[in-house]
């Protein structure tokens, strides 16, 4: 039996108290228990943000003991070969694990289930396939360029490369389980159980005497790795047997890969952009500043997993309702995830400025050096969020080619001035390149909305009728 917070309020507070609360409690039960596709957006959403939340606590953590064990030298060595290796994981999709988004509710919606079975197939097979390529390809050119390279880093990278494969098929999984709303399924093994497998195999190694070495923690990454994304193989594969049975599979990998490539391009650019910042400190500064920095933004991760929760949520709805053609239902809802990802991120971000400094202190005294860069790239991701996920509504409108271009342009942005910055300004530089290219991929984002689908998606825009949609040149 449903617990009703309405009722319950009835049954337990003064009637005048309770008849006070029950707008907001209302809101409460629909959240929780609303089968409409906008509450269940909002549930998603929700359950995305919890496991963010935990999942920034664990990487915390988890990253404080990495450092406090490694020392600042071998944890940036870690932290270069690590964030190197999950952005390959993740571009050797190509774009797979957001186009299984698209086309799962539409293939459901039309009761093609050939087709259904063909995506899901496929999206699978393409990811790890192309990136046990990558993989070898990547092995083979560290080792051949070795010489070209600081020695401290040929190893780590090598035994990296033995991740991609899962990684990718992890990101994909994600996707698929992101296609019918299964937010616990997507998101808890990369953000929750990945990173705790991690830690337990790093300190059962480091129990039993091995060095905590770069090259140690990596091999940890790599078991923690496959462990979770076979696991979360089976769960999904299990829970899709109650969706489609088993049958044959229409294959249009021509039609599916025209349109992940344009997603790749916007997602391969943003997930660029998102780190970028960290290739480029390793490029031109030693590990323990590589360290230092990565610190940092670990913390800013803390404001900006609200966007990628708010983001878990919506794009399934975004979708739909571009098969329903609402404009201003759409509209309307493009507005609510501006919202529900800006006020959040506001005040995590506020929270964040008080609490750096001991949160820094806490992976070292030396990493309080990363402290004021906080306040430089906490202007950016508040930009950032003030938009909501607009990239994601442009992919679900078919806008992906406008999208990428936007992309793009905002990662040249960000390498040119962190390539003009950070030799004069180091860190600062980092960071000041980052929140401004931030800023800039907010705002033409925004516009972009605006005069493709005639949508003001931006936290202080009214409830305005949406114009129409311009269609895509």
């Amino acid at each position: 039996m449903r617990i009703s917070a309405v009722r319950t309020a009835d049954l337990l507070l003064p009637k005048r108290l309770s008849e006070q609360l029950n707008p907001w409690l209302l809101r409460l039960d629909q959240l929780f228990d609303g089968s409409n596709q906008h509450a269940v957006a909002q549930r998603v959403s929700l359950i995305a943000f919890s496991v963010r939340i935990f999942s920034a606590m664990i990487a915390l953590i988890s990253q404080v003991i990495f450092a406090r064990w490694m020392g600042q030298f071998e944890y940036g060595i870690f932290v270069l070969v690590w964030v190197t290796v999950v952005i390959l994981g993740n571009l050797s999709c190509l774009g797979f694990q957001t186009t299984v988004i698209r086309f799962v509710p539409e293939y459901l919606e039309r009761g093609q289930l050939n087709h259904l079975r063909g995506i899901l197939f496929t999206s699978k097979t393409f990811a790890v396939g192309l990136t046990t390529l990558v993989a070898l390809i990547g092995a083979a050119g560290v080792y051949i360029f070795r010489d070209r390279l600081e020695s401290y880093y040929v190893a780590p990278f090598i035994a990296g490369f033995i991740c991609l494969p899962m990684i990718a098929l992890g990101d994909t999984l994600d996707g698929t389980a992101r296609s019918r709303s299964w937010a616990l399924v997507a998101l808890t093994p990369t953000y929750i159980v990945r990173p705790i497998l991690t830690l337990i195999v790093m300190s059962i190694g480091h129990v039993t005497g091995f060095a905590p070495t770069a090259m140690t923690a990596i091999i940890s990454a790599i078991i923690a790795t496959y462990a979770t994304s076979l696991f979360q193989f089976l769960v999904v594969r299990h829970r899709f047997k109650t969706v489609v049975e088993p049958g044959p599979r229409t294959i249009e990998f021509g039609h599916w890969f025209a349109v992940s490539l344009p997603i790749f391009l916007v997602e391969g650019f943003f997930f660029l952009l998102t780190n970028a910042d960290v290739l480029m400190v390793g490029r031109f500064l030693d590990p323990e500043k590589v360290a230092t920095y990565f610190a940092t933004v670990k913390l800013l991760a803390l404001v900006h997993f609200v966007y990628f929760s708010v983001k878990a949520g919506a794009a399934q709805r975004y979708s739909e309702l571009m098969q329903s053609h609402n404009q201003a239902e759409l509209g309307q809802f493009a507005r609510d995830t501006a919202r529900w990802t800006f006020w959040p991120s506001l005040a995590m971000a506020m929270l964040l400025l008080v609490a750096g400094k001991p949160l820094l202190y806490l992976f070292g005294a030396q990493f309080t050096d990363g402290y004021p860069l906080l306040f430089i790239m906490v202007i950016g991701v508040v930009a950032r969020a003030s938009v909501g996920p607009a990239e994601s509504l442009l992919n679900m409108a078919g806008r992906q080619n406008i999208c990428a271009t936007v992309y793009a342009v905002t990662l040249v942005v960000n390498i040119c001035l962190s390539i003009l910055l950070i030799p004069i300004y180091g860190l600062a530089g980092a960071a000041c390149a980052t929140a401004f290219s931030m800023v800039f991929e907010a705002a033409t984002l925004s516009l972009t909305v605006y005069y493709r689908l005639g949508i003001t998606m931006f936290v202080f825009a009214g409830r305005s009728e949406a114009k129409p949609a311009k269609e895509e040149i």
